[in-house]
């Protein structure tokens, strides 16, 4: 009796735990990882991919090789916070809380995509620029559902590369090698170590890295190992001069780069070989196959501190730069990856932009959002189905400069200037003119009069962000 007690009790034992690690299996596939790296003022033709010839981005573009390469993504906004404000929130410029660059908090009632993973069993970290609230407060990212943090909460500190400080949670972590004049503690090398660290202190649990970079962003500080490899490789040279010292160091103001060239290749070559440690890490957790990859860029490139986006062609064939609403201040590279979901080597024109992400990762977790959103989820065009929905419009805003708004329907595109004094409209048909070089306003009447309903028919009112 006892031995046939115990031969049914192994049994029971054996069929539980095949149950448990089915189950664990499935938990698993339902909630992949997600890893979110965000450049900060990185071009659509800054990278190799993406037909950049003057340098390459080898591990980069190894992910497009493994996954798929979106020619039509378009950032949230045209600077920074807002187009941050846009992702987390899954809402167009024109009814995100944070709408600019000012200095407010991004109001904690707010649904996030952090908050709405980790409610859905993620953990969450954020590590490198925030810009949409302050430490202790109500816009912190500990208030908006990151688990943890690490790097800068003010966008203005991270315009330097070798801080007095930088965050870690809501507790100043003070750089005593960065003290003064001194440069010895390379602020993305830090972030990037506690990246790595957050992925091995979860790899058990599902979780969300959102990584979201200040490389390629003012200043061109690179570490100097780096900066060796490219001196005298991109002539002429660019020499930019800064704030070095006095009372405006480390306020905002970029220092002086007298190789700005090199310099700007040399970040990008380090923010590649970053991606390609966060990957390589992945793969050698055994996380790969359950870990979706997205990289992509915060709006189109800079012309400051020395950064020359004519020289790198930076823009590809679009026209426009960061805080333009023409297609080079808004349009970005993304390539995803999700290795024997997303079919390798793969190109789509789908239509999506940052407001799309909360959605997607909503559809990819089969659940339904009760929260308001701009958004359409890509996952269909991720998993090459045939049932992707397509937007009626994308919109944006854009406070600075007098005012400017667009509008993005089916090819074409309207764009309003000085919307706060002398408004301008500027009407191009993308699909034979992807430059924005010849303006139809006059030749479609109709057509403008169209998209100019939609332009003043897609924002809510906002107190901090008006435009009237």
């Amino acid at each position: 009796m006892n031995m046939k007690y115990l031969y049914i009790s192994l049994i029971i034992m054996i069929a539980t735990s095949c149950s448990v690690n089915k189950n664990n299996k499935s938990t698993a596939t339902n909630k992949p990882n997600i890893i979110y790296i965000l450049a900060d003022d990185l071009g659509y033709g800054d990278l190799s991919a993406y037909g950049q010839t003057k340098f390459s981005t080898p591990n980069i573009d190894k992910l497009a090789k493994e996954g798929i390469l979106f020619t039509q993504h378009y950032a949230g906004a045209t600077v920074c916070a807002p187009s941050r404000s846009s992702l987390m929130t899954g809402l167009h410029t024109g009814n995100t809380p944070i709408r600019g660059n000012k200095a407010i908090e991004l109001p904690k009632e707010t649904q996030t995509l952090a908050e709405f993973l980790k409610d859905n069993g993620y953990k969450t970290g954020g590590f490198g620029k925030w810009g949409l609230g302050s430490a202790n407060a109500e816009g912190s990212p500990l208030q908006q559902g990151f688990d943890s943090f690490f790097g800068y909460y003010s966008q203005m500190l991270a315009h330097h590369y070798y801080p007095d400080y930088l965050w870690e949670n809501d507790k100043k972590v003070i750089l005593k090698g960065n003290q003064g004049l001194n440069k010895e503690q390379y602020a993305p090398n830090l972030i990037h170590k506690k990246a790595l660290s957050f992925i091995d202190n979860h790899k058990a649990k599902p979780f969300f890295l959102y990584y979201p970079s200040i490389i390629p962003h003012a200043e061109l500080f690179a570490p100097k190992e780096y900066l060796n490899k490219f001196k005298g490789k991109f002539n002429p040279e660019k020499n930019y001069k800064g704030t070095d010292d006095g009372e405006l160091y480390k306020k905002g103001r970029y220092g002086s780069q007298p190789n700005s060239h090199a310099a700007f290749v040399a970040m990008i070559t380090l923010l590649d070989d970053q991606v390609g440690e966060i990957v390589q890490k992945v793969k050698d957790l055994g996380l790969e196959e359950n870990t979706i990859f997205i990289f992509t860029s915060d709006n189109g490139p800079h012309k400051e501190a020395g950064a020359d986006p004519d020289y790198f062609n930076s823009n590809g064939n679009l026209k426009g730069y960061k805080r333009d609403l023409y297609e080079g201040g808004i349009r970005v590279p993304m390539i995803a990856k999700w290795k024997g979901k997303i079919k390798a080597g793969t190109t789509t024109n789908h239509t999506s932009a940052f407001w799309d992400v909360l959605p997607t990762f909503a559809d990819v977790l089969k659940i339904d959002t009760t929260f308001k959103t701009d958004g359409i989820s890509f996952l269909p065009t991720l998993l090459h189905q045939e049932n992707q929905k397509r937007h009626d419009y994308l919109y944006w805003e854009f406070h600075e400069l007098n005012g400017r708004q667009a509008v993005l329907k089916d090819n074409w595109k309207l764009v309003k200037y000085n919307v706060k004094t002398k408004p301008e409209y500027f009407l191009f048909d993308l699909s034979s003119d992807p430059s924005e070089t010849n303006d139809l306003s006059e030749e479609k009447p109709e057509k403008l009069k169209e998209l100019i309903a939609i332009l003043e028919n897609s924002r809510t009112e906002s107190e901090n962000f008006k435009l009237k």
